[in-house]
């Protein structure tokens, strides 16, 4: 990824959705996993801020993006438990979804084998012009969901920031 000259750095919000990692009762294992392949796509990350799930996940959701974050991923509380409740307190923040990132992720979980990740309930969309997504909350699904992001993650936030679409060609000699 290549940082434009004079360009704000992209930044971004991780948000473990836990009750029990919110209560103590164990350590957060996945929102660490989610900052670290961020910074590696060169973000600037703050978190994981780790909350319970319901509705500290929407008003986490809502201050990210009264707060100005480009990107905002959550992990965890999307599966099918009713305290699962993250799928729910997102579509409430979203201006609107971005259907196809959500099922690449559950595309991506599947073709590595991960039979249970067509199980996850996870969404992806834009709210103002922050980019939110959920991403599982196990450390190997949260990996493999940074990864299925790092091949569009740039250009999203770009569009969000009022960028054109790259054109093929563009910038070279004689085009």
């Amino acid at each position: 990824m290549t940082e434009r000259a004079g360009a704000a750095p992209r930044t971004a919000l991780v948000v473990t959705v836990s009750n029990r990692a919110a209560a103590g009762v164990y350590a957060d294992d996945s929102g660490p996993v989610v900052a670290e392949g961020l910074r590696a796509l060169r973000f600037a990350v703050d978190g994981p801020v780790v909350v319970p799930d319901g509705d500290p996940v929407e008003e986490a959701l809502r201050d990210a993006v009264a707060a100005g974050y480009d990107v905002v991923v959550t992990n965890g509380g999307t599966g099918l438990s009713p305290l699962d409740l993250t799928p729910e307190r997102t579509r409430r923040v979203l201006d609107h979804e971005v259907p196809g990132v959500a099922e690449a992720l559950r595309a991506a979980g599947a073709a590595k084998g991960v039979a249970t990740a067509v199980l996850s309930r996870g969404l992806a969309g834009v709210a103002g012009r922050t980019f939110v997504v959920n991403l599982p909350g196990s450390p190997g699904g949260a990996r493999d969901g940074v990864q299925v992001l790092s091949g569009f993650l740039e250009h999203a936030v770009d569009q969000l920031r009022g960028g054109d679409h790259p054109r093929p060609g563009a910038g070279r000699a004689g085009t």
